[in-house]
């Protein structure tokens, strides 16, 4: 007899619809034979399910049982089969009668006892069955939260084989899992941090709003203990709420690796992405023989930061070249191409020189001027050039940390960063590109329009640091941001002039 069911594969963050189809026919000596470019984990799949048939009080058939996963071109990995495995080879041995099959797809693991256990990439899977039309889909109940969040599909949430069975069978009534939207935000969309514990840097807090206001890439510079990396974590509280597109988006990515928190059904905050400066090229884009995200789609929506900049490799650094430009990473197997998200927001960190103390008026530097130079030259000119913002954030004196009034919170520095984004929306209704930072040449050249005191600014600054083509534009993105949050309509030369100075790094640190 021949049974068929629907399940999901993952290649990349995308589910793949797969068809299980199970036949048994009588044989002399009992045999499972599974087909269909199954990879190692699938394989060896087979003594579990058997098990957790005959533990969950059925009967393992004594034929042949011939397993095929279609199409047969395509690898499967994972245990997410062993669900839909079982409950073919059920139907198939007469144990179940079910006419549920073409309207549910299933997806699990199983373990020797016939409990259900959770897998990866349940939201994209979910995704895919409402877009192949399916009525629902049956998952372990660990998953069921994250999976409900897809609107017009039935969520139904198993413990066990058994549960499974009684569903199929049409002896057990299974509720849809419900999702509330209000109450996920609530819960957690909130964080636990804010500029207000930040004393001092106000100065570094107007960088950290211009490059949050226009998504641009920031480089902060400064000594050991001057609060770059609180700066850098606290940047999600001044960004806008994840709308429920990029929120899927997101989610999609940690789901598939596996880093979705237990319990939380979507990533309501914006991502904070700190890779050790020890990671591998593999390890910051992706890759892999079957490609998984990297650190830089796993900061979609959200920050990526690199301490201590300079020492990471140089090579890893100089693969963020390319997709910072295009906001995704596309990695070729030959199994095919897949390609990643990274529309994320780059903030980086460093000391001016190897001891951290050049510049500091309190404590001696003690480099030499090649160290310093072998130090700074592990970043190359065409990485700094896509970095659009470098500030300076230097010691806080005494007088600043002992003050008892706080500093500027996230809260206001928000409701500017909302304005400027909200004058950014109108300014490119309708066009792909919706913020300052991913301008094209040519919306550079319609909406930063230069008056003569300002373009001749900006050309002294050119000659004056030999800045590129590329940083020549950076400047201009980041003076129309500049504008925005002023609320000004055209950039004036103060705006512009703001601006140069967060380039004026290149000369200070970058010239010879």
């Amino acid at each position: 007899m021949l049974s068929k069911l629907c399940t999901y594969a993952l290649f990349g963050i995308d589910a793949r619809p797969v068809e299980v189809e199970v036949d048994i026919s009588p044989a002399a000596v009992p045999k499972t034979i599974l087909v269909g470019l199954a990879e190692a984990a699938v394989k060896e799949s087979t003594p579990r399910i058997e098990r957790a048939m005959v533990n969950s009080g059925y009967h393992r058939p004594v034929d042949r049982v011939v397993i095929n996963l279609s199409p047969a071109d395509f690898p499967k990995e994972a245990s997410s089969f062993d669900l839909p495995i079982a409950l073919g080879t059920l139907a198939s041995s007469s144990q179940l009668e079910t006419d549920r099959f073409e309207k549910y797809a299933v997806v699990g693991e199983l373990a020797l006892d016939g409990a259900v256990r959770p897998i990866k990439g349940v939201l994209s899977m979910a995704l895919q069955a409402k877009a192949e039309g399916r009525k629902g889909l049956v998952l372990p109940v660990e998953n069921a939260r994250e999976a409900a969040v897809v609107e017009d599909l039935d969520v139904i949430p198993v413990a066990s084989l058994t549960e499974a069975v009684g569903f199929f069978a049409g002896q057990l009534d299974i509720d849809p899992v419900p999702f509330s939207w209000a109450e996920a935000v609530q819960q957690f969309g909130a964080y636990p941090v804010d500029y207000a514990d930040v004393k001092g840097q106000e100065a570094a807090k107007r960088a950290v709003a211009v490059a949050a206001a226009g998504r641009h890439h920031l480089l902060m510079i400064g000594s050991p203990g001057t609060g770059k990396t609180l700066l850098a974590q606290r940047l999600g509280t001044i960004m806008p709420d994840l709308s429920p597109e990029e929120s899927l988006e997101t989610t999609r990515v940690y789901s598939v690796v596996g880093k979705l928190p237990a319990g939380q059904p979507l990533m309501l905050t914006r991502p904070f992405r700190p890779p050790h400066h020890t990671i591998s090229e593999a390890g910051l884009v992706g890759g892999g023989s079957t490609p998984q995200p990297g650190e830089i789609s796993l900061a979609h929506n959200g920050v990526l930061f690199l301490d201590e900049l300079p020492e990471f490799n140089r090579r890893t650094l100089e693969v963020l070249r390319q997709p910072l430009e295009d906001n995704r990473v596309t990695i070729s197997r030959a199994t095919g191409s897949v390609t990643f998200p990274a529309n994320l927001m780059l903030v980086a960190a460093m000391n001016p020189c190897p001891c951290g103390f050049r510049g500091d008026p309190k404590r001696q530097c003690n480099c030499s001027p090649p160290q310093i130079e072998r130090y700074i030259s592990k970043i190359s000119g065409p990485l700094l050039d896509r970095i659009d913002i470098h500030v300076e954030v230097p010691p806080v004196p005494f007088r600043e940390l002992s003050d008892d009034r706080p500093g500027t919170d996230s809260t206001t520095i928000r409701e500017s960063v909302l304005r400027a984004r909200g004058i950014q929306r109108k300014r490119f209704a309708g066009q792909a590109t919706t913020l300052n930072g991913n301008m094209s040449p040519q919306q550079i050249r319609k909406h930063c329009k230069l008056e003569s005191e300002a373009e001749s600014l900006l050309k002294a600054a050119m000659e004056e640091t030999g800045l590129s083509a590329r940083a020549h534009d950076k400047i201009l993105r980041v003076s129309r941001t500049i504008a925005d949050l002023d609320g000004s309509d055209r950039i004036q030369s103060h705006h512009l002039s703001e601006a140069i100075n967060y380039r004026t790094l290149d000369r200070t640190f970058w010239s010879r």
